[in-house]
């Protein structure tokens, strides 16, 4: 994926695709679900794979709402691999069997994330480590993919020090660890408080030992700064939703905005030189994350559209994606 990134800048990195917008929980800092949505029709979801990989995608992540609940799920996760793009899906891990597992396998999956909010349910999320922990643990026995486990701290969390619990009965499982911040509806940062300061850099010191990824917008992110990169959202990162629109991330939903049959190559350079104004404070990892191939070339030149449309905001906020 890098090698391919540092060659060509002309390609999708990464693309999430929103086959299915219901959930089957309803976390209250999340603006990415409701519970009524009808799964996107395979035939639809084929389209919007096979356009993904025209334009040379390396890796598409399946997200929701709940992608676990669209009767496909195998169906889609064989079209990507078909394609020769990796294949990821995050998923609230409410609905993993060992069967289910082995059909993951089956369909060629390369990656899987849970985030994990809490060490018990409570009133903003249940999605604990008491009542997923045998999830993970058919994971660990099962699974011939990847599996993330992303604890997390920020707004809403009650007990920021579950995170360490969560990160360390990860890698104590064999599955890797990561760590989330939550940021506002808007996909911006809200500094952490001295407790969740206090966990960021227990979870940091443990370095190697639980294979926690950081990199320098999550310690901006921590310590409430300002971050300097190029947002290429749009151009190497694309959020698809279950409209089949391309938008910048789940948390600037409504520009571009445009159907991914209609949108182009040029689109892609076009967003790629776009600087976006809500770079600076974003939270969203996997769009940084896919900016890093890229932040040390390519100034960004041109200015996003003035009338941006302001994001979809449903809840109070929500967990970044792939984060």
């Amino acid at each position: 994926m890098i090698a391919k990134g540092l060659l060509s800048k002309r390609h999708p990195v990464l693309a999430h695709i929103i086959p299915i917008r219901r959930c089957n929980l309803a976390c209250t800092y999340c603006n990415e679900y409701d519970d009524f949505s009808p799964p996107v029709p395979l035939a639809d979801v084929f389209k919007r794979i096979d356009r993904l990989a025209s334009f040379g995608t390396t890796i598409i992540t399946i997200s929701g709402g709940e992608p676990m609940l669209h009767p496909e799920l195998d169906q889609i996760i064989g079209r990507v691999r078909h394609h020769g793009i990796m294949a990821g899906l995050i998923t609230n891990g409410y609905l993993l069997t060992a069967e289910r597992i082995e059909r993951l396998n089956r369909a060629g999956l390369e990656h899987l994330q849970i985030s994990i909010d809490n060490i018990q349910p409570d009133d903003v999320s249940k999605k604990s480590l008491k009542v997923l922990d045998k999830k993970l643990q058919l994971l660990a026995e099962h699974a011939e993919f990847g599996v993330n486990i992303n604890s997390v701290i920020g707004a809403g969390i009650h007990n920021p020090e579950d995170a360490v619990v969560v990160a360390r009965r990860a890698v104590g499982l064999g599955l890797t660890s990561t760590l989330g911040v939550i940021h506002d509806g808007g996909g911006q940062m809200r500094s952490l408080s001295e407790a969740e300061q206090r966990v960021y850099r227990t979870i940091k010191d443990l370095g190697r030992k639980v294979y926690a990824r950081f990199d320098k917008f999550q310690e901006d992110i921590a310590y409430g700064r300002a971050h300097n990169w190029r947002c290429r959202a749009g151009g190497r990162y694309l959020y698809i939703c279950e409209d089949g629109l391309v938008h910048y991330c789940s948390q600037q939903r409504g520009y571009p905005a445009v159907p991914l049959e209609k949108y182009t190559r040029e689109d892609l350079w076009r967003e790629y030189h776009t600087r976006k104004s809500c770079a600076p404070h974003c939270t969203v990892s996997c769009v940084q994350q896919v900016a890093m191939i890229d932040n040390w070339r390519s100034p960004q030149t041109l200015e996003a559209f003035q009338e941006q449309p302001q994001p979809l905001v449903q809840l109070q906020g929500t967990l970044q994606d792939g984060g």
